[in-house]
């Protein structure tokens, strides 16, 4: 087994990475590859992203959002957390397989202490009934790569306002993620191993899967440079392209309805691929001008603050609402957690 550390924090160039090897890499061995990811959103193949997080949190905290090519549900990833990935062929017996490529790490992780580590269900890590690691396969051409999470020191507040989505009215068509409860395995390692940096928990984990007491004797992946402008190209095409991350969500319906002063507004929106595609409004507010104007100015427009703040630049929505606030209706347009039933 070959094996490889990722350079970058960058949960995008680390999934191009992990891509790019799946096509390219000699797999005459399979590729034991690790990464460490900046806080960050990756959501399953099909899964619809705006049902999975709560984006006006995630855009404040700029926490980096992407989709992998995996299916399964979204997890939450920060510096306290380790990825690993088994990059190989795909003998007929590898995909769906989740037990031939977790039981090597749980070997690994009850040598390190935590001996209660096992598999539950189809595709989880549990210690003491809470979930540590989510894992997904992606298979094709005859190649696959099976990869996980192991939380060992995540900032768990932080699961918990980035993917849990506001209370809005919403009926989607993805797939939604199953919340656990989880934990970090840290406090379950023997005394030796809960004080480690990421990096040598990830090291240490590398010793034992690998079978050796120094990386120096591991056989290395090295990332030269055609690797690098592939996996650039990846980036821009896929784990980058606002299109690959919202524009496959499938359609579906949302409504944000608030209470003002001045009145209740009532939108109704179907986002299909990431954009408005049709929108309606109710509410006892107060307009001069058919609020029809602002509809039609909104389809078709991607359902981001940004865009939908741009095609509105022009328009003064108090001609069309009355006395609130221009700032507030667009939130409540696009931001989830200030809206009401």
């Amino acid at each position: 087994m070959r094996y490889l550390t990722s350079p970058s924090h960058d949960i995008r160039t680390n999934l191009a990475i992990e891509t790019y090897l799946m096509a390219h890499a000699d797999l005459s061995e399979p590729i034991l590859y690790f990464y460490i990811n900046s806080p960050c959103i990756i959501v399953g193949r099909y899964q619809n992203v705006l049902a999975e997080i709560n984006q006006a949190y995630v855009e404040q905290q700029k926490i980096i959002l992407t989709r992998r090519t995996s299916g399964g549900g979204a997890v939450f990833d920060d510096l306290g957390n380790v990825s690993f990935s088994f990059i190989t062929k795909d003998d007929g017996d590898g995909f769906g397989n989740f037990k031939r490529f977790t039981a090597p790490v749980l070997k690994a992780l009850h040598a390190m202490g935590a001996t209660g580590a096992e598999m539950s269900g189809r595709n989880d890590l549990l210690i003491d009934g809470k979930k540590f690691s989510g894992n997904a396969m992606h298979v094709e051409n005859g190649r696959m790569f099976s990869h996980g999470t192991l939380m060992y020191d995540v900032d768990q507040s932080q699961i918990a306002k980035a993917l849990t989505v506001p209370a809005d009215k919403m009926a989607s068509k993805g797939i939604k993620s199953v919340r656990s409860r989880v934990t970090n395995l840290r406090p379950y390692l023997a005394p030796a191993y809960q004080n480690l940096t990421i990096e040598e928990f990830r090291d240490r984990l590398a010793r034992e899967i690998l079978g050796v007491s120094d990386l120096a004797d591991a056989k290395t992946y090295p990332l030269d440079d055609t690797i690098r402008a592939g996996v650039a190209d990846l980036n821009q095409r896929y784990f980058k392209n606002w299109d690959w991350i919202y524009g496959q969500s499938p359609a579906f319906e949302i409504q944000h309805r608030r209470h003002f002063t001045a009145g209740t507004v009532d939108f109704r929106l179907n986002i299909a691929n990431g954009r408005i595609a049709d929108l309606t409004v109710y509410g006892d507010f107060f307009g001069s001008q058919p609020v029809q104007t602002v509809l039609d100015r909104l389809k078709g427009v991607k359902y981001t603050r940004t865009a939908v703040t741009a095609a509105l630049a022009d328009l003064d929505l108090q001609l069309y609402f009355g006395q609130i606030d221009r700032n507030e209706l667009i939130s409540l347009l696009v931001e989830q957690g200030e809206t009401t039933k």
